[in-house]
């Protein structure tokens, strides 16, 4: 079997049929049978072999360049008798903390070929496996009876299901920002929640185009078996797109707080600086006037005169920083 093919089986009546198959045996066997179907997972395939199975399996050219180049956007296109659908995985990044973090998402592919007789699934992405998928379904024959469709809704369903994960910890994470950024003297700025507005751009960049798909695939008289839960799988994508809307809100609000905090710490500490240049001046001033030894000066030829001087110097210094604190500059 080759290294790009994750796995491949044949499923009659629900239930996998014993033994190692090729692409091109496995669809021949359910082809033979008239009955079941054949479910074949790629992995990050080349062109080369991508086009073997397509000519096995009758693939569209321009699907079969689509699942070999990946970065595609989520969609659903029909080809002849066949159905090309996209979707973005994305898998949560533990970290620390939020606020040094420099990455929170990341994201893969998984794009499926659907025919009324088999299932080509090419994954792109090391947290995309569905191997575990293979084995859930594998564990319910009447659900794994219906075909093709239940494999897709199954994908479906694992993906959305991961997307309600995901937004759940970033959630998590937005509260702990959210908490910091109000703290007195919190060192979070606008680059970390910059930082969070564009793991946001992701997540609605997998989530927002698979509405269309998904409703689509709850209307079509293609999949009449399995068209209940396809809705009940763009429902909960729905949820998770609302939660995606209210963390954009909830981050742009927090860049204007972040951004008013600079602003305040930065007033706050050109009115620090200025009170004590103010202060610093008197003292300044008046010895640098004395200092140019003049006839003339205030209390010179007096003997306390330079006491004193230093005395009202330090009575007007004192003076002036109770009024700086009394109007909180200091």
């Amino acid at each position: 079997m080759s290294v790009y093919v994750v796995d491949c089986a044949v499923y009659v009546g629900g239930k996998r049929l014993p033994g190692r198959w090729s692409h091109a045996e496995a669809i021949a066997e359910v082809r033979r049978r008239g009955d079941g179907f054949a479910w074949i997972g790629l992995y990050e395939p080349d062109l080369e072999h991508m086009q073997k199975v397509a000519e096995t399996y009758g693939l569209h050219p321009l699907a079969v360049e689509d699942a070999v180049c990946a970065h595609q956007r989520p969609k659903l296109e029909r080809y002849d008798h066949n159905l090309f659908m996209v979707l973005k995985t994305v898998h949560y990044l533990e970290h620390e903390s939020p606020t040094t973090a420099n990455e929170i998402v990341e994201t893969g592919e998984i794009m499926a070929f659907v025919g009324k007789d088999f299932i080509v699934t090419v994954r792109h992405g090391d947290h995309s496996g569905l191997r575990s998928l293979r084995r859930e379904l594998e564990a319910n024959p009447e659900r794994l009876s219906r075909g093709p469709s239940a494999v897709l809704h199954g994908i479906a369903d694992r993906v959305v299901d991961s997307y309600l994960a995901v937004t759940e910890a970033f959630g998590q994470d937005i509260e702990q920002v959210e908490s910091v950024i109000f703290e007195p003297r919190s060192e979070i700025g606008a680059e970390q929640i910059y930082m969070m507005k564009r793991e946001v751009l992701e997540l609605r960049h997998a989530v927002t185009p698979l509405l269309t798909p998904l409703r689509r695939l709850s209307e079509t008289e293609l999949f009449a078996e399995v068209r209940p839960y396809f809705q009940d799988v763009a429902d909960h994508l729905i949820q998770v797109s609302e939660r995606v809307a209210t963390f954009d809100e909830v981050l742009t609000s927090l860049v204007d707080a972040a951004l008013a905090k600079i602003s305040l710490q930065q007033n706050t500490d050109v009115r620090r600086i200025s009170s004590w240049v103010a202060i610093i001046t008197v003292p300044t001033m008046v010895f640098g006037i004395y200092g140019m030894n003049f006839d003339n000066l205030p209390l010179k030829d007096w003997r306390y005169g330079y006491p004193t001087i230093i005395v009202i110097v330090l009575v007007v210094c004192v003076l002036l920083y109770r009024v700086f604190r009394k109007n909180r500059w200091l």
